[in-house]
Order: C-alpha cells, then sequence, then structure tokens
C-alpha cells in the first residue's frame, strides 16, 4: 500500500560532476545550466540534496518517489561518445539513491544501444524513460524497437518525457515549457496509438503533464478517425505533473480513474495539495497506489478505499 510519484528529477553528485566536465550544451557551469533551445538556468543546490528531498517525501508521504533523467537537457540525442559518459553518471547516481527513491533508466536515442539498456536495467530501476520527440512518428518507432522491444521482454514500463525544445531560444522563460514540452507529448500520445500500439502490444506506458492534455482531442478523433475506437487502452497511462484539478478531472472523464497516476516533477513543480485533485479519496487512492501498481508491475490492487 504504497503511496508512488512517479516523476522527480534529482540530480547526483556523479551527474553535476559529468555536466560540469562539459564545455558544450548541455553542461552546468557551477549550478547555471546552458541547454540549446532554453534560456540559462539556475538550479538551487538544495532542490539536488538527497537528505533534503528524501525529506520532503517522507512530508509528502510517500514510500516511492521515482526520479529520471531531465530529458529536456538532450543527453539522450547526443552522440554514443557524448552521451555515455553521462547516461553512465546518471546511472551509477540514481541506483545509488537511498529509500524512498527509486528511479527510470534512461537510453540514447540517436545511437541506439539495447545491450547498453538491459545492462542499467539490470541495476534494478523500475522502466524507461525516453523523451517524447524521439517517439512522435513511424520512424521514431522503428528506431527505438529495440528498446520497446527490451521493455516488453522484462514487462517493464515506458516512461515518455518531453525532450529538448528545438532551436536556438527566442521568447520568454516560459515558453518551453509551454509550447514544445507540450507539443511534443501530444504527438507522442498519437503516434503511440498511431505506430507503438501495433508494433507493442504488451507494452505499458505513462505519458508525462497528462500528455499534453491530447486525450482531451478525443471527440475530434472520433470525428476524424475514420471510425477508429477512442476507448481508453489499459496498458497506457498519463501522469498529473503541473495540472491540477480542473485538467485532471477532463483527463479523468476523457480516460476513466484507472488511467491517472500520481506525478509532481519535484524540484520544478510542488505536488498538489489534494491527491485526489478534489475527486475525492477513491481519486486519491487509484493515483497515487492503485494504479502506479498496475503501471509498474502489471498487478491488480487488492487494497480497499479507507
Amino acid at each position: 500500500m504504497t503511496n508512488v510519484d512517479v516523476h522527480q528529477h534529482l540530480w547526483s553528485p556523479s551527474l553535476v560532476t559529468a555536466l560540469r566536465s562539459r564545455r558544450e550544451p548541455p553542461y552546468l557551469d557551477g549550478w547555471t545550466l546552458y541547454l540549446d533551445g532554453e534560456p540559462p538556468y539556475d538550479l538551487p543546490p538544495a532542490d539536488h540534496d538527497v537528505s533534503l528531498r528524501a525529506e520532503l517525501a517522507a512530508a509528502d508521504g510517500l514510500g516511492l518517489a521515482l526520479v529520471s533523467l531531465s530529458a529536456p537537457i538532450g543527453v539522450e540525442w547526443l552522440p554514443a561518445a557524448e552521451a555515455r559518459p553521462l547516461l553512465d553518471a546518471y546511472h551509477e547516481g540514481a541506483a545509488a539513491l537511498p529509500r524512498p527513491f527509486g528511479a527510470w533508466a534512461a537510453a540514447g536515442v540517436r545511437d541506439i544501444d539495447a545491450k547498453a539498456t538491459a545492462q542499467a536495467l539490470d541495476q534494478g530501476f523500475v522502466g524507461l524513460q525516453l523523451p517524447a520527440n524521439a517517439l512522435a512518428d513511424a520512424a521514431g518507432y522503428a528506431r527505438c524497437a529495440p528498446l520497446l522491444d527490451l521493455l516488453e521482454e522484462r514487462g517493464l514500463p515506458l516512461f515518455v518525457h518531453p525532450g529538448p525544445a528545438a532551436g536556438g531560444f527566442e521568447g520568454p522563460g516560459w515558453w518551453p515549457a509551454m509550447v514544445p514540452y507540450v507539443q511534443q507529448m501530444h504527438a507522442a500520445w498519437f503516434a503511440f496509438r498511431a505506430h507503438g500500439r501495433p508494433r507493442h502490444p504488451r507494452l505499458r506506458v505513462c505519458f508525462a503533464l497528462l500528455a499534453g492534455l491530447a486525450p482531451l482531442h478525443g471527440e475530434r478523433f472520433a470525428a476524424r478517425g475514420g471510425g477508429v475506437s477512442t476507448q481508453a487502452d489499459p496498458l497506457v497511462f498519463v501522469e498529473t505533473s503541473s495540472y491540477g484539478p480542473r485538467a485532471v478531472e477532463s483527463v479523468v472523464r476523457a480516460l476513466g480513474v484507472d488511467s491517472v497516476v500520481q506525478g509532481s516533477d519535484r524540484p520544478y513543480a510542488e505536488p498538489p495539495q489534494h491527491p485526489g485533485h478534489g475527486l475525492g479519496g477513491a481519486a486519491a487512492y487509484a493515483f497515487r497506489i492503485a494504479n502506479p501498481r498496475r503501471l509498474l508491475t502489471e498487478a491488480p490492487d487488492q487494497g480497499q478505499v479507507n
């Protein structure tokens, strides 16, 4: 009966050191992050202090907080020779995190290496995170197929997270999070339906930030989809990070309460004050306990709502 947050980020000393060793984006200069496509970002060191974050997780009532590599950084898209030291540093640090932390593995998507990903998963990661812009079309699914085959073989889930914002940065600081990230998730949601599910019928998958609200386009999909069924896929989940009661309730109406899991995106966003997003105790139990259990283990929840 563990309360789960499926979406957090926590940079270990090994990852910080690896990013500071670089001189081209992505890299850290002290605690300032430099990326292509986004303005420089100052990271508060306390956000990545393991002891302080463990205290926050306890205060949130979490039994399990899943961290992942921040895909917008763009590590997964680097050439293998550049990506491998960063991926190794991430896996080393994430695997060593104490409870209540667990972690998603990461993988390069420019140069696919299923063997290296299998070795990472062997360290006890709950599944694999991939950037949404690597899974936005048929070509992306063809390229990433060896990684998704590996997850199916092992019965492990996929977590789809926004990747790097494209192009040079122009505009207000909130633009990448509100436009490219959301667009990527929207495309990834429908690309999975068109290309991912037919190729990977047993794959469990969770889309970050309510899949960019793509599920709310079900009526348009029904009108333009040539009679294709809009029934919710029982192996597909969306997590709630950065959204509140109005968006969550709308997605529940579109997909059903069994498709939503709790994710906070801490430290970049805060968890909701009311875990059920105003939908009551049964919804809170589903989002925090029952649905994450099915996502992570495929096992039905046997508990009762108190």
